[in-house]
């Protein structure tokens, strides 16, 4: 792992969150998706780790990218800033 956790977020159309990291967030070349906070609960265990973050639709995480939706009206801050720290809990 690296010395450093990098998380940088962009905001997407209609309640989307794009995360890129320098972490390693799924094997190479793998990609996973969770429809539901039941499948985050069931899933990876950097999944696992989500399932504290409210408000998630969707998750898809490839190697260092990350998409979320949100549920609509979501606060989309507060879900960045949980998601962040619930990355960083897990990593360090």
């Amino acid at each position: 792992m690296s010395e450093y956790i990098d998380i940088e977020t962009e905001l997407g159309d209609d309640g989307v969150v794009l995360f890129h990291t320098n972490l390693k967030l799924t094997a190479a070349g793998r990609r996973e998706f969770y429809a539901s906070a039941d499948e985050l609960a069931e899933g990876s265990p950097v999944a696992q780790a989500l399932v504290v973050v409210a408000d998630i639709e969707t998750v898809t995480m490839s190697e260092g990218e990350m998409t979320i939706t949100t549920l609509p009206d979501a606060d989309w801050h507060a879900i960045i800033a949980d998601v962040t720290a619930a990355l960083k809990d897990f990593f360090l």
